[in-house]
């Protein structure tokens, strides 16, 4: 058996992959940014050869620093930020077009159109999911018909298509290999989540031809293996998952009531529900968790379009602050937002409101606040928004959580973390190993291949590192919400025409 699994965790912002061993441990962990581009107000596009260039790079990266070769690696699990699209000439590896990525809004009037026709219910109950420009769909859409050299192809039969996982196993297999898993899948509303496959009526009404979709897989099941040219031997690829469904196995969520918010670029809840699809009235979504064994497990799902990301605009558009470390520090330098409230709606607002026109604001200014007063009041609306999600989560599976498991880079703020537990009156856990979604891909790439031999020896790896306790009083939690819905209700409709 070799030594360890390696993670491929293709985030928003950076790629990272982490080589962990048996006892779920970090071995070594590579991390490299790549751009953000902004053609227009709203839109946000990567470049998929960039992607694919820093992911080889945090491969020889990691394995660098720990010593290892490629036959020490039993197998790769991948995971990826979800819904980005990515269209290529199969034949060449070139795509016709940047990746589109999850948080643009380009699509917003043809998804207003849909619903215009009526369509909501229907591809609720396929999808389980909103309309909304956020899914994969309608960017595919837009390429389809924006990129002449995309009809060319489609037209000479050389035309697929994926979601970051697909694009990064195609790429790794030398192009031998075009698959994807269910969970992520589920997040393009074209996925039957009930029949578990492409839905031929969805992909009529939104004109996406079926044939350059890939297989869609177990997330758990061996892929295929790795080009010797790149990997210098051939690794097995035998787990992917999009990064929330990645971040809910990785922290051990397998029994139905079981949740954990991942702070991450955006923010995401996830409760596992089990074998049965629970129906939101509030304005969640019904997902696939994952598939192992054979087995399709559920989720709800409720998506906060930004959450780090209001960190990273403090510190590179703000100049407010020089590290994500230091919104702690300011923070805590003030006893409260002096009455500010920040609603970071850069790009609409996601679940329970799904509201594509807010934009964000900052209300509640007065002559007194600083800049520590608006760092804190971005710092907790991270808070808020989760509190937001967790509310509906209560009324839709009636289920109350006895803790909140949490993970991704901005659970290490112990602030925002405390101020998580104060908000939603729940004790808050960290585990020591903050890195659930990568050990999320290990952990079901790891399954498949017999790394680990079963979800128990995944829970003995698991350990706590810090429980965040409530401690505010019920009125001035009730306050203090009060005052974040009167600052949502500033931020709605905002950029929509009337």
């Amino acid at each position: 058996m070799s030594k360890y699994i390696m993670a491929i965790d293709a985030g928003t912002t950076s790629n990272r992959c982490i080589i962990f061993d048996k006892e779920g441990n970090i071995i070594a962990s590579a991390q490299k940014e790549f751009a953000q581009i902004y053609p227009s107000p709203g839109w946000v596009e990567h470049d998929p050869l960039e992607i694919w260039e820093s992911v080889k790079s945090v491969m020889q990266e990691a394995q660098k620093s720990c010593g290892c070769t490629s036959a020490d690696i039993a197998a790769i699990g991948i995971t990826n930020q979800r819904e980005t699209v990515v269209v290529w000439d199969k034949t060449t590896g070139k795509p016709v077009y940047n990746a589109i990525v999850w948080q643009c809004r380009r699509t917003s009037a043809y998804c207003d159109k849909l619903k215009a026709r009526g369509l909501s219910q229907l591809i609720q109950d396929k999808t389980g999911l909103v309309i909304d420009p956020y899914y994969s769909a309608t960017k595919l859409r837009w390429i389809l018909r924006k990129v002449p050299e995309a009809q060319t192809l489609l037209s000479e039969g050389k035309l697929v298509a994926g979601t970051i996982d697909t694009w990064l196993i195609w790429k790794l297999s030398g192009g031998k290999t075009f698959v994807t898993d269910v969970s992520n899948a589920s997040r393009t509303m074209l996925y039957n989540i009930h029949e578990l496959c492409w839905d031929k009526e969805l992909m009529e009404l939104l004109e996406v031809p079926e044939g350059i979709l890939p297989e869609v897989k177990p997330s758990s099941c061996m892929y295929g293996c790795t080009d010797p040219e790149i990997t210098g031997s051939a690794i097995p690829i035998s787990g992917a998952a999009g990064d929330q469904q990645a971040a809910l196995f990785g922290q051990a969520c397998f029994s139905p009531g079981d949740a954990k918010n991942t702070y991450g670029t955006g923010s995401f809840m996830l409760m596992n529900t089990g074998k049965t699809p629970v129906v939101s009235k509030n304005g969640l979504l019904t997902t696939i968790a994952w598939m192992v064994d054979g087995e399709v497990k559920y989720a709800l799902e409720g998506s906060v379009f930004v959450a780090g990301a209001v960190v990273q605009w403090l510190r590179d558009e703000m100049g407010l602050i020089k590290s994500s470390a230091q919104t702690e520090e300011y923070a805590q330098r003030v006893t409260d937002t002096h009455g500010c409230y920040v609603v970071p709606a850069f790009t609409g607002l996601g679940s329970p409101h799904w509201d594509q026109y807010a934009r964000g604001t900052i209300v509640g200014l007065t002559r007194g606040c600083n800049k520590y007063h608006i760092v804190r009041a971005a710092l907790d609306s991270i808070a808020y928004q989760v509190s937001d999600i967790l509310n509906a989560m209560y009324e839709d599976s009636g289920i109350k959580l006895s803790s909140l498991k949490v993970d991704g880079g901005a659970s290490a703020n112990n602030y925002l973390m405390q101020t998580q537990a104060d908000l939603i009156n729940v004790p808050v856990q960290r585990p020591a190993c903050v890195e659930s979604t990568a050990i999320g891909a290990a952990y079901l790439a790891g399954l498949a291949v017999g790394y680990w031999k079963d979800k128990q020896e995944i829970i003995q790896n698991r350990k706590i590192s810090r429980t965040f306790i409530p401690r505010i009083t019920e009125t001035e939690r009730t306050g203090r919400l009060k005052g974040w819905n009167k600052a949502v209700t500033c931020a709605l409709n905002w950029a929509k025409d009337e």
